[in-house]
């Protein structure tokens, strides 16, 4: 039964990537808006977790602005899988001309030391339209992906990512220790990129996010003092049809603990400031 399912859901995502990528843009558009209000009026576990994870953000909200908020995310996160369907299809000058930034000087002041820079962002917006920015822009990105099953499905993601001119190594079940890899490009002067606002491994440390207890992945921090790379939180958000990404300060060598918590506090003030664009449908929160 559960390999009949996810064959159903690799041939799902299959045809997704073939038929949406030639529609027109409009069509796509409002199709993807249908299936998000769907969505949402079905109210399923995800959709449920979403509204308990806003309500941490937004902590004073009454019942219909909640409602109103996990609509809008809902349909921020249903356009972050129309972009992956039709990213491949954009022309270089509209992946870099759908981007602003702010903050930027940051980025590029630490990469053009030469000691590698780690990035650190939550699960905003679009990711993976920022990591493909970044490479046309001169810093081609090395990242780690979650495992998924069936296997055929996590193939085709990495096949995506790296048509994007990412490199993209598995978090687990690969030939390579990712670390030491990913250590070895940033002694290199590499970029690596890591979304890191939900810990996967259950080794993560414990953090205080939006004034609630939780635990978010060492990685980041691991890295920027094996390596002395420079580790920047960035936070992202739509903004009509742009993509948005701001660079957040520098984090500061400390332990790994007390530069994850740094982490975690950039990434609330960018969520807090874009609550809409945060697309967690999982447990995040200990106490939940």
């Amino acid at each position: 039964m559960e390999a009949a399912r996810q064959r159903a859901v690799d041939l799902a995502f299959a045809l997704a990537w073939a038929l949406v990528r030639r529609l027109p843009e409009r069509t796509v558009t409002w199709l993807f808006a249908k299936v998000a209000d769907r969505t949402y009026a079905r109210n399923g576990r995800g959709v449920r977790r979403l509204r308990s994870n806003l309500a941490a953000v937004r902590p004073d909200a009454t019942d219909a602005e909640l409602d109103a908020l996990t609509h809008a995310g809902m349909r921020s996160y249903l356009r972050y899988w129309q972009e992956a369907f039709r990213l491949p299809e954009w022309s270089d000058e509209q992946i870099v001309g759908r981007v602003r930034t702010v903050n930027e000087k940051l980025l590029r002041d630490a990469y053009a030391a030469g000691q590698g820079v780690i990035c650190a962002l939550p699960h905003l917006a679009n990711y993976d339209h920022a990591g493909a920015w970044a490479g046309l822009t001169g810093m081609p990105v090395s990242t780690v992906a979650e495992r998924l099953r069936p296997e055929s499905l996590f193939d085709r993601f990495i096949a995506y990512r790296k048509r994007l001119g990412m490199e993209v190594l598995p978090l687990t079940g690969g030939d390579e220790d990712v670390t030491a890899v990913l250590a070895d490009r940033l002694r290199a002067g590499g970029f690596v990129c890591l979304v890191a606002d939900r810990d996967l491994s259950e080794r993560g440390v414990p953090v205080t996010f939006f004034g609630r207890p939780s635990r978010m992945p060492v990685g980041p921090a691991a890295l920027s003092l094996k390596t002395g790379a420079p580790l920047i939180p960035a936070t992202l958000h739509y903004d009509g049809p742009d993509l948005v990404i701001t660079f957040h300060d520098t984090i500061e060598p400390d332990t790994a603990a007390g530069m994850t918590q740094r982490c975690a506090d950039a990434f609330a003030r960018g969520i807090a400031e874009h609550p809409g664009d945060w697309h967690m449908l999982q447990r995040i929160f200990l106490d939940q």
